[in-house]
This record gives structure tokens, sequence and C-alpha cells, in this order.
């Protein structure tokens, strides 16, 4: 499904109205049983369909490491779309950033296209295997196993979905053909990659804080079991062999024959086995979705809907900030901080009730969005004092569930990419925690992703959880992936990994650029702060002042450093250029063809 942008040229009264009512793309009532894996998730469009504007300003790829960027963009020169770069990206990030992503994995993809001003939501979240249960994360005891206990079992493991979305969006919009796109990746993986910086170090860092799954621990160190060091040559024909066969075949090529028998054997076998079987494989279908989009002062921002919390959250956060002065109160005052740190309490609160896969749960979107709704939850805002408790609230049409407190993960990657037609991809994708479930199939690394889900089905009252874990669900996820118009056009793409700080990392972006009027870049090089309980702020950046500040308004900050992201942005100047981002606490770059 699809939601236009409409140009609105010669008619500002009407972007202006889309700000004043908010509008937003929500998701249909639904059921609690799941489709069938073939039907996608119909949402109700409210944006005028009408043709965009013409737009050409060139390209560029903003993501994570300079390899990956390189791929896409010879993607492009060779006159390829978006989607056909994203899928060059894709194939090499998962071979020089395996901890973070891959086709073990899964993603969320908006997709811009400036022809038609449609603006569609890709689904390649991954799925429960029908084996599943709602207990299974439970120890003996009846108590949650420890997160990294959970991380290394096959229980894990969800169906891959990368693959399958990136072949959907391609039928749509690529032009070049399908195998092109893998060829960097497949070259690179048999001639061998220089361990890049990050991957270095956070195989120094995980191997201090754990002892790795064997497959893990076998990919990255030495024969002689020294750790990879930056630099070091890796090659990984497995891996080549195994894009090769999908460049080939197609996604069938991966959920069906010796790739798929891989997968199946890598997560079942002992210890702690999994069910992934052949036939949840066979059975993975994407989906096709509506944005969720709201009005945000002169801009109309979309994101991720269901089973993804991120532009709910984002445009949650965006609704409550949209009633307070964020730009008379920048980012070097106390007040613009303490507003920002409040928004967030008040999104998580209620994405951490409501929000899950709305296949098996209802999720008012329409109501937490609600601008009645989010005028009263800025009312519980001070100016001058943190809010000594938070908790949901009731938005219009809610169902009341116990809360879920599951933490976050590093082990995601995200990336923009604008095409010299004008559209636009904005991607996160994931293996969930690093190295996913440390377990690999046929050369890539499988996700992790099922520990998304709560790991008690109820709580200490026997009250349900929305996020529970059931055969066939999509775990909630908190990837934002959002894209920003104006005037009917583009103006910002942003995304980021970091488990369930991801929305307070693209809301502090979108903020920084939007409202503050920062460079992508000097966006992006803000400070993170989160907030969902105790703060957390990278304290190193903050202005001392503005920190003390904020502790003397009741501020709560926990001990740390803060956390860190993977923020990529491309903005569209008002001279017609593109501007990149690349956080510098990753290795990426933003570049142009």
């Amino acid at each position: 499904m699809t939601s236009r942008i409409s140009p609105l040229q010669g008619r500002p009264a009407r972007l202006a109205q889309a700000s004043v009512l908010g509008l937003v793309v929500v998701a249909a009532c639904t059921s609690a049983q799941p489709p069938s894996p073939s039907t996608t998730t119909s949402r109700v469009p409210v944006i005028e369909a009408q043709p965009a504007r013409d737009w050409h300003a060139g390209a560029m790829i903003a993501a994570a490491n300079p390899m990956a960027v390189e791929a896409g963009l010879e993607i492009l020169r060779a006159g390829g779309t978006a989607v056909d770069a994203a899928i060059a990206v894709q194939a090499m990030l998962g071979l020089v950033e395996p901890q973070s992503s891959g086709i073990g994995g899964g993603a969320f993809m908006l997709h811009y296209d400036a022809r038609t001003g449609d603006v569609v939501a890709y689904d390649g979240r991954e799925v429960a295997p029908m084996g599943a249960t709602p207990d299974m994360f439970l120890g003996k005891d009846g108590k949650p196993l420890p997160f990294l206990d959970a991380v290394k079992t096959g229980r894990s493991i969800g169906v891959p979905g990368a693959v399958a979305m990136l072949e959907l969006a391609h039928r749509e919009h690529g032009k070049l053909a399908w195998a092109t796109a893998w060829e960097p990746a497949i070259a690179m993986a048999e001639k061998g990659f220089p361990v890049p910086p990050r991957m270095a170090t956070v195989i120094r860092q995980a191997q201090a804080v754990t002892q790795l799954a064997p497959d893990a621990q076998a990919y990255v160190t030495t024969a002689g079991g020294t750790p990879l060091a930056e630099g070091q040559i890796v090659r990984n024909v497995a891996y080549a062999n195994s894009l090769r066969r999908i460049a080939t075949q197609g996604s069938r090529g991966f959920y069906e024959g010796p790739i798929a028998e891989a997968m199946v054997a890598a997560a079942t076998r002992q210890p702690n086995p999994g069910t992934l079987s052949l036939q949840d494989l066979k059975n993975y279908r994407p989906n096709r979705l509506e944005p969720v989009c709201r009005g945000y002062r002169v801009y109309v921002v979309c994101g991720m809907g269901p089973p993804s919390s991120g532009g709910i959250a984002v445009l949650s956060i965006l609704g409550t900030l949209e009633q307070l002065d964020m730009a008379g109160n920048g980012p070097r005052t106390v007040r613009g901080w303490h507003y920002f740190i409040e928004a967030q309490r008040l999104a998580y609160a209620d994405r951490d009730m409501y929000v899950a896969d709305d296949r098996f749960v209802q999720v008012p979107v329409a109501g937490l969005l609600d601008r009645d709704y989010l005028k009263s939850r800025v009312a519980l805002i001070s100016p001058d004092r943190a809010m000594a408790t938070v908790e949901a609230g009731n938005p219009p049409g809610a169902v009341r569930k116990a809360p879920d407190s599951n933490g976050g993960n590093t082990g995601t990657s995200h990336f923009v990419i604008v095409d010299n037609r004008g559209d636009v991809v904005s991607m996160t994708t994931t293996v969930e925690s690093v190295f996913g479930s440390q377990r690999m199939a046929a050369g890539f690394f499988l996700n992790n992703q099922l520990t998304d889900f709560s790991f008690r089905p109820v709580d200490d009252r026997g009250q349900a959880i929305a996020n529970a874990v059931a055969p066939g669900k999509k775990p909630r996820s908190s990837m934002s992936p959002t894209i920003a118009f104006e005037n009917g056009g583009f103006r910002y793409a942003v995304g980021s990994p970091g488990g369930n700080a991801i929305i307070s990392y693209v809301a502090k972006a979108i903020v920084g650029t939007l409202d503050w009027g920062l460079t992508p870049q000097q966006a992006v090089d803000l400070p993170n702060v989160v907030a969902r309980g105790p703060v957390v702020a990278e304290q190193a950046r903050m202005d001392p002042q503005v920190m003390e500040g904020l502790k003397a308004l009741g501020q709560n900050f926990r001990e740390g450093r803060g956390e860190g992201s993977g923020l990529h942005a491309v903005l569209l100047g008002k001279d017609g250029k593109l501007v990149g981002a690349a956080d510098s606490r990753r290795d990426g770059v933003a570049r142009s063809p």
C-alpha cells in the first residue's frame, strides 16, 4: 500500500493545514489472528493522491561503512535506482559489518517515488516460527532467562525477512537486473576485505563481556585463536556462494534449497535448539504497508507503523514538541533538552504499553497520535521541573496491556540513498544483537530477533503483555527509518541503529535539523540523550552547565557514558543540493557518485 505526498505548489495553506490537523496514516482495525503469509496488512491513506513535481539534485548514499557506500555508488553509476543500490549496500554490509546486519536478519524500508509522490513502507521483519511458544524464554524456575543466554540459542532465531523484502521492493522500483546489485559483494567476499575499525572494536568488546558462541568465535578469530585486528584480510567464500545463489534464483534460492537447509540445521542444533523449519522459511512473505505520516510544523514526516514502534514513538515525540517552543530553546539551552527528555518519557511509556504486532493485538495508532490526546500529554510537562513519575496514558481506542520492559541491542545498521531521479530509500536493517544469535549458516550470521519479544507473556498480576511471543508473530521493533517532506517534495531522510534508543536518536536528529537549524552532521553529532526510565546521556558531549541545569530540574541521570548511535541522514538543502551526514560513532560516510 502507498501514501502519496502531494506537491502543494501554490497552495501553502494546505501544508499549514496538514500541520494543524496532524495528518496521520494509520493501521486499520485488525483481528487477533495473523493473515495468511501472502496477505499484506492494509492501511488507510489520507494524504491526497497527486503527482509530485519533477526533482533532480544529484545522488547520495550515507551508510555505516565506506565499502558498502562504494558498492551502492557503483550501482547508481550504472544507472540503478535507489532500491538497486540498497541491495548492493545491504549485501556489502552483511560482509563488512556482520555484527550489525545481514541477509540472516530483517529490515524496514521507506521508499519515496519522486515522480508519483508515492511513499511506501516495506516490512521485512522476522517472524516467529510456528513452533514458538509464549514461555520459550523462561527458565525451568519460571523466570526470564538472562538476555545473553537467550541470545545464543536456536530459540532466538526468527525467519529472516531482508532478502524477500528487497526482492519485493526491486520488483516495484528496480531498474537493473536483480543479479547486478549483488555483484560487488560477491567479488569482495571472494577477494577478501580488510577488517573495518568498528568490526575489530566490536570483536574485542564482545569477547570482554561474554564467551562468544562457537560459530562467532571461529569467524572472528584467526586459526591461532587471536581476535581479528583492523586491516586483516578476511575471505568468505561461503557468503559469496550464498549471494550468487540468491542473485541467480531470487529469494526462492534463499528460502528453499541448500541455504534454507543450512539455516534450519543451525537453528535446531544443540544446545538449546529452536523450532525454525523449512516450512517456516518457505512460507515467509514481506509486506507492503502504508507508512505512518503526520504533519510537523511545516513538514510531513513519515515513518514505519507496526510491527515497528519506531514511527509511532518518533511522531509522538514530535507531536508533543510541536506544542512547545523548540526553536526558541535551542541545543545549548537547559529547557530545550528538558522538553526533549520529557517528551521521550511520555512516548516511551505509551510505546511500551500499547505497541506490538498489530495482526495479534489492537494498536491504537490514531489514538496515540491524536492531537487532543497529545495536548493532554504535553500538559503534564512543566518547564521548571521534571515529572516525578510517568505512566502510559489512555489514548482513544486503547485497550490497556501490561508494559513491556525488554532492553535494547546494538546489532543494527541504517542507510539513506537518494538517486538521481530523486527517489529516496531510508532503510534500517538488523540481526538484533552483536553477530545476532552468533550461529552461522552458509557464510552469514542468523538473527536473534525473537529476543525482541517480551520474555514474559504476562506480568506479576497475570495481565497479558502485548509484545509476548506467539507463533507467526513479529517481535516489536524500534527501527525508525524516516523521511520528511516540505511543500510536497523530499526534504530529509534519517535513521539509526541502537535498540529501543533508536527512537531517541532519530527524534534528536530531526529536532536538530528541522527545529534547531543545524546541518545534518551537526544534528547527528549532538549528544545522545535517551529517556526511557533514568536518563542516559553522552555526558562527554554535553555542555556541563546544561547537565547541571537538567539535574537541578530533577532529571535523574543513570551512571554511564551514554549509548552509541549510528545515525545516517541526507538533507535536500534550500539551494537544491544534497547534504549528507554519517555518525562519527561508527565507520560511516556520506558520498555522491
